[in-house]
């Protein structure tokens, strides 16, 4: 729908928007405590009682969201200037965080279940009606020269079905579990989760203060071209995150079996690929940022390449951070990860002022850059080995990310002699590695097949 939110809104009100939902996305995870994630182990530590514990650890989240709110409602015109909204954002803000936790908790514990097609139903029966309701009154609004509202109109049409949604999730918990309070319960989810959260809050703010911080300091019209240039690297993120699901635990059944040797060869065949598929996303960007927005956000397809490339070199440390959680590490994954936080944010800071809004891509790709080298360097202090080279992981993230940034010069050409360009590489690629290609392909389907 980013193609028809960005022809009803101008590029402020769209980045209002996207810095009001990234404000949500960073607030849920504070609030709730981050306890959603001591779901997927506590399904093996209570068998049997499973429906309780997480009907318990959701009251518990729900008591800290409502006694922050409660706080906020104290000091509401404070708050409403600091995150720069009106009081209808102030008040779905509030209620959505409340319902979307519950939202996320009956997820995460069917997709544990694999019970894969309620959570898929649950998720289109308040998406569609969401989106769809945004979407006239914007354009109804629109048509009746109300400009002023349409951002109240986004953010209301969108977030009323989504409530609903989230009231029926939390309902359908604590009708199963029956359970509000339990003190185990509410002691192994602190115990698991709390050294998570400064991990799990520092990955969200490099993904969401970009948006913020342009926002702020380069004002709401960039951070609108900015969080067009998003959805590409959003792309990405997606097949990313379904890929290292798929690869996770064949990677924890390796170390299991000491056979540590098998897993850096295909991993860097992944490199491979993905790093690839990065570069075809460069290549098509100028075309697809002009299906996603009018004339106004062209200047974002400068931002794809670095984009991309960050959301890359985070995959590449997936490798090593995983090592740590396995071992049960979390505090050295998360130190790592709060580091590359707070670098990111200094950084952004620092060079939006200096050099203008887009440079926020380049600083958190870099980030991301650091953020492997502290991963790899913190894995090697937990095992005494790496798993896979660190120098390897490097040099391949650090030749795809100025593969990446260097074609951004064929921007310059008409769209197709860039084509033609990018055809003839990939068929002399393929002439001429077959079949290394071949052999790299079906390595990675006997693995995920394993």
């Amino acid at each position: 729908m980013t193609p028809v939110y960005t022809r009803l809104l101008s590029e402020a009100q769209y980045g209002q928007v996207q810095i009001y939902e990234s404000w949500l996305v960073i607030l849920q995870a504070v609030l709730s405590l981050y306890l959603v994630v001591s779901i997927d182990v506590a399904k093996h530590d209570f068998r049997g009682e499973y429906d309780a514990y997480v009907s318990g650890i959701l009251a518990l989240s729900h008591c800290s969201i409502l006694f922050f709110s409660v706080a906020g409602f104290l000091f509401k015109a404070d708050i409403q200037s600091f995150f720069g909204i009106d009081e209808l954002m102030f008040y779905f803000g509030v209620i959505y965080l409340f319902t979307s936790t519950g939202m996320s908790y009956f997820q995460r514990k069917e997709k544990q279940m694999l019970r894969y097609k309620s959570s898929t139903a649950l998720t289109f029966l308040t998406l569609i009606p969401s989106t769809l309701l945004s979407v006239v009154l914007l354009y109804s609004g629109s048509r009746r020269g109300l400009t002023e509202q349409l951002v109240d109109r986004r953010i209301a049409g969108y977030y009323f079905p989504m409530i609903i949604g989230g009231l029926a999730a939390s309902a359908a918990i604590y009708l199963r579990g029956k359970t509000c309070y339990e003190k185990r319960y509410w002691r192994y989810a602190f115990v698991y989760s709390l050294p998570l959260i400064p991990e799990h809050l520092s990955i969200v703010i490099m993904n969401q203060s970009d948006k913020i911080m342009v926002g702020r300091l380069s004002g709401d019209r960039n951070a609108g071209i900015f969080s067009l240039a998003s959805i590409l690297s959003y792309v990405i993120w997606v097949l990313l995150e379904s890929f290292w699901s798929s690869w996770v635990p064949w990677l924890y059944e390796k170390i299991a079996r000491k056979e540590e040797q098998d897993v850096e060869k295909p991993w860097i065949v992944v490199m491979h690929l993905f790093g690839l598929f990065s570069w075809v996303i460069v290549i098509l960007a100028p075309e697809v940022i002009a299906l996603l927005g009018p004339e106004k956000y062209r200047e974002a397809k400068w931002l794809v390449a670095p984009m991309v490339t960050g959301v890359l070199l985070r995959f590449f440390s997936y490798s090593f951070s995983a090592v740590q959680k396995y071992y049960k590490k979390t505090k050295s994954v998360a130190t790592g990860t709060v580091v590359a936080m707070v670098l990111n944010v200094f950084l952004n800071y620092v060079c939006i002022l200096r050099f203008g809004y887009m440079a926020a891509a380049y600083t958190t790709s870099f980030s991301f850059l650091v953020l492997m080298v502290i991963q790899g360097i913190l894995e090697y202090r937990t095992t005494g080995r790496l798993l896979v080279s660190l120098k390897k992981s490097l040099g391949i993230g650090m030749f795809y990310g100025c593969l990446n940034i260097g074609s951004t010069w064929l921007y310059y050409l008409p769209f197709y002699i860039r084509y033609l360009l990018f055809g003839m590489i990939a068929a002399i690629l393929f002439i001429t590695q077959r079949k290394r290609i071949s052999e790299m392909l079906t390595l990675v389907v006997r693995v995920l097949k394993s």
